[in-house]
């Protein structure tokens, strides 16, 4: 390794400025890789946040914002152990195959020991780094996202598809209200519609309340409700990069429960609306499965909303194959249960 190159280990050690500037100007910047990201992941006691980077003669190159989460009891957690890098890692366009390599590879090292893998869920095309990325241990798995133009609400509109267009409208005329800024209260009955949808049909871990409660404190969060009869019954929550993208983390609602509204239509739109709005250029509605996924509803859901397949996928780091491999079988059991 070059003698100029240096790793540091926790974000205390980075220059906030230097940080800024390099979210300002990399080309695979996210929200999840800002310090209110990994101030927000830190404060979380489910958690355990780390903040790994490389610099180069003292100027930023590159910067790892992620968690390891856990799920369960002891035992559970035991086998849940992962490493997650959300967004990808925060990389200078100059930053040189050996300054990457020196990042992934104190990452992994850091992070061995705690997880039974490291997994980047990348927002952007990181294609020019994939080499880089697989002799650094990290394999490249495909995974579909979706990406709405919300340049204007002029966009929007003209790409939103027609049974869309018509389930907003009635939801509307019917007695449905977004709710843009809500209350502690209306997030928590917000978060009982979300916990239910993953309990039944998701099947697979929610954080808790606790998240959304700090979220809602985070200044970059938008939480966009949907309300009838008094009650809410559904909505939207982001983050955003300002004047770049808006991420929709979480969407939900009851469905088919009352004539003519459309709970989960109404967020994602009040979200396309909010982006439009607001500066942001695109609204990333992250995450549609795997290409083998046939069939995958949540895909199809966010299409209809006029946005494109973009194909970043993921790099995975297995630190412990037996581990590894036990996890897999477990999850892909509860699932069936």
């Amino acid at each position: 390794m070059s003698k100029e190159i240096a790793i540091l280990y926790s974000a205390e050690q980075i220059g906030r400025t230097a940080w800024d500037k390099l979210i300002e100007q990399s080309p695979v910047a996210s929200w999840f890789q800002t310090p209110e990201a990994y101030s927000f992941f830190d404060s979380l006691s489910f958690f355990e946040a780390f903040c790994i980077a490389v610099e180069n003669n003292g100027v930023l190159k590159g910067v790892a914002v992620g968690y390891i989460q856990k799920d369960g009891g002891r035992l559970k957690q035991f086998f849940s152990r992962r490493a997650i890098i959300n967004g990808g890692p925060l990389l200078a366009t100059d930053i040189t195959d050996e300054e990457l390599t020196a990042l992934l590879t104190a990452t992994i090292d850091v992070l061995r020991r705690k997880a039974i893998f490291v997994e980047t869920r990348n927002f952007n095309d990181y294609r020019h780094w994939h080499d880089i990325f697989e002799v650094s241990g990290l394999a490249y798995e495909p995974h579909y996202d979706i990406w709405v133009d919300t340049t204007s609400m002029e966009v929007v509109n003209d790409h939103l598809g027609k049974s869309r267009k018509r389930d907003i409208r009635v939801s509307m005329r019917d007695g449905a209200s977004l709710v843009v800024r809500p209350t502690l209260e209306q997030v928590r009955a917000y978060y009982a519609i979300l916990l239910d949808l993953y309990v039944t049909k998701v099947k697979t871990p929610l954080p808790p309340v606790e998240y959304f409660e700090k979220l809602y404190e985070t200044p970059s969060s938008v939480f966009l409700l949907v309300e009838y009869g008094g009650n809410i019954v559904g909505g939207t929550v982001c983050v955003g990069l300002v004047g770049r993208v808006l991420y929709e983390m979480y969407a939900c609602g009851r469905d088919g429960e009352f004539k003519n509204i459309f709970p989960s239509e109404l967020a994602t739109f009040a979200g396309l609306q909010y982006a439009a709005e607001n500066g942001y250029a695109c609204f990333d509605m992250m995450g549609a499965g795997k290409p083998d996924d046939g069939g995958y509803g949540v895909r199809d859901f966010k299409l209809k909303f006029g946005g494109k397949l973009v194909e970043h996928g993921r790099f995975r780091h297995v630190c412990n194959p037996l581990l590894y491999k036990t996890g897999t079988i477990g999850v892909k059991i509860l699932k069936k249960l």
